[in-house]
């Protein structure tokens, strides 16, 4: 385009978002300047690279479960006010104009938990009532299809339980689905609530993968979006898959506690020929937690005779196999009668967090299988070895990629509503983050060194100002 030209309208933008969702293209962008970039030899498989993931807070607010049923019912009859005028005006109920005519705030319900509870079986019944008419001969079919009223279906699932005639709101404690699966909000159905490190948000995660090797520019490879539920180590094996499919499959993964399993360290090494370098996560028996009784590194497992030694010397009475959560385990099991007259019985069994423990006085160990075990016992032995801190250290440098992106892309936040546009903003975002770093790479720009708060460099001058004094010594002709 000419340099007068006067550009285009902002909205054409969003409908280019839309397509780009549409045809499956979110990371078009991104892939297509990874590919430019390896031609230019700056990115190459079979180094080293490192992912971490970080919270991503919905375009949607949280909402109290009355504000949820309220907006989901309000949304629903303002879809069918749109697609189906005459049809909802003819079933709506008179009470239903003054009941949703706004949106369902807090500040405007009612307060008290008797009153607050009245209400939303009140709105439950209006729900209720909506899917009967929609339901009924003289309704079109396609009427069911529209996407508020399945999300309608959905939270009234969750948070509703038929009494006869009736319909009751559901306790917090009354078998509400999990986080997983949960509608939090109907302005973005997708988003779920999730904690970490003793912090919540509504929203998503992202999993960001950069290359880390020594001479060459630290470039994104791959960009995962999640709901925000989903663990790390679910991330793991799709991106390994990613990178793959992409042939840009590391030799070294560097990644933190999260991101480790033994089944994905034997993947990595017997599929993708990576090593996955981390942490493995800790052992959370409460022996292993108190540092004081017998965890289930103190066992000896003899797979051969398929039993288990105690630290005393007691052999396990039964070995067997079972399925655990989609997952073939070994349950080891020791007689009763001898952990009961075992002289450690306190310190496997007998206690569990200064709680004795009558209910069961023998001990039970639960493990994968033997290639599971072995490479979850070498991963722990493998950090005391000297040279896995050196190259464990190469992982905190995504956080740095991880915080220039919050600050200059705006990647806490999701701009959009739906997993799929949410990854297309991440996407457009790493793609950003490496055409920049591309630039200060070919013209020789230095690097900007790690930021440290103020107090903190000051405590580090004090103490470097300390340790000149104490190698000078006292001067002898002070001025």
């Amino acid at each position: 385009m000419p340099l007068d030209d006067p550009g285009f309208d902002a909205s054409v933008l969003s409908e280019f978002r839309s397509r780009l969702v549409e045809q499956g293209a979110e990371g078009l962008l991104f892939d297509t300047l990874l590919e430019r970039f390896v031609g230019m030899g700056l990115v190459k498989g079979r180094g080293r690279q490192r992912t971490d993931s970080t919270r991503v807070l919905s375009a949607a607010r949280l909402l109290s479960r009355l504000e949820l049923v309220g907006e989901t019912m309000r949304l629903a009859l303002n879809a069918l006010a749109v697609v189906a005028p005459r049809w909802l005006s003819e079933r709506a109920r008179p009470e239903w104009a003054e009941r949703y005519a706004r949106r369902f705030d807090d500040l405007r319900l009612p307060r008290g938990e008797a009153a607050r509870r009245a209400e939303a079986e009140e709105v439950g019944l209006d729900g209720d009532a909506l899917p009967k008419a929609l339901a009924g001969e003289d309704s079109p079919a396609w009427l069911r299809e529209v996407p508020a009223v399945e999300t309608l279906r959905r939270v009234w699932l969750q948070n509703f339980s038929r009494v006869g005639e009736g319909i009751r709101f559901r306790d917090d404690e009354d078998g509400l689905p999990p986080a997983a699966v949960r509608v939090e909000s109907p302005h973005d159905p997708e988003c779920r609530s999730a904690r970490r490190f003793g912090g919540g948000w509504l929203g998503y995660k992202v999993h960001l993968t950069e290359t880390c090797d020594e001479g060459a520019p630290s470039l994104l490879t791959n960009v995962e979006t999640t709901a925000a539920p989903v663990p790390d180590v679910a991330a793991t094996p799709a991106v390994h898959s990613a990178l793959e499919g992409k042939g840009l499959l590391p030799a070294r993964h560097v990644v933190d506690s999260g991101y480790m399993d033994a089944r994905w360290i034997l993947e990595g090494h017997d599929r993708y020929g990576l090593d996955l370098l981390g942490p493995p996560r800790s052992n959370y028996g409460w022996q292993a937690r108190q540092k004081t009784g017998f965890d289930l590194a103190c066992f000896e497992i003899d797979w051969e005779r398929e039993v288990a030694t105690c630290p005393e010397g007691k052999e396990s009475s039964t070995w067997k196999r079972r399925t655990r959560r989609a997952q073939r385990v070994l349950d080891i099991t020791f007689s009763r009668s001898v952990c009961g007259e075992c002289p450690s019985n306190r310190l496997c069994v007998g206690t569990r967090g200064g709680t004795p423990n009558h209910g069961r006085p023998r001990r039970r160990l639960t493990i994968g299988s033997r290639e599971h075990y072995e490479a979850l016992r070498l991963a722990r032995d493998r950090g005391e070895d000297p040279d896995y801190a050196e190259e464990y250290a190469f992982r905190s440098g995504i956080e740095g990629t991880i915080s220039r992106a919050v600050r200059s892309c705006g990647l806490r936040r999701s701009r959009y509503r739906g997993l799929k546009k949410t990854h297309l903003q991440h996407s457009l975002a790493a793609a950003s983050l490496n055409f920049a770093r591309v630039g200060a790479w070919l013209s020789d720009a230095p690097r900007a060194p790690a930021r440290r708060s103020p107090f903190a460099a000051l405590r580090c001058r004090s103490v470097r100002g300390r340790g000149r004094s104490r190698r000078r010594g006292p001067r002898r002709n002070p001025p």
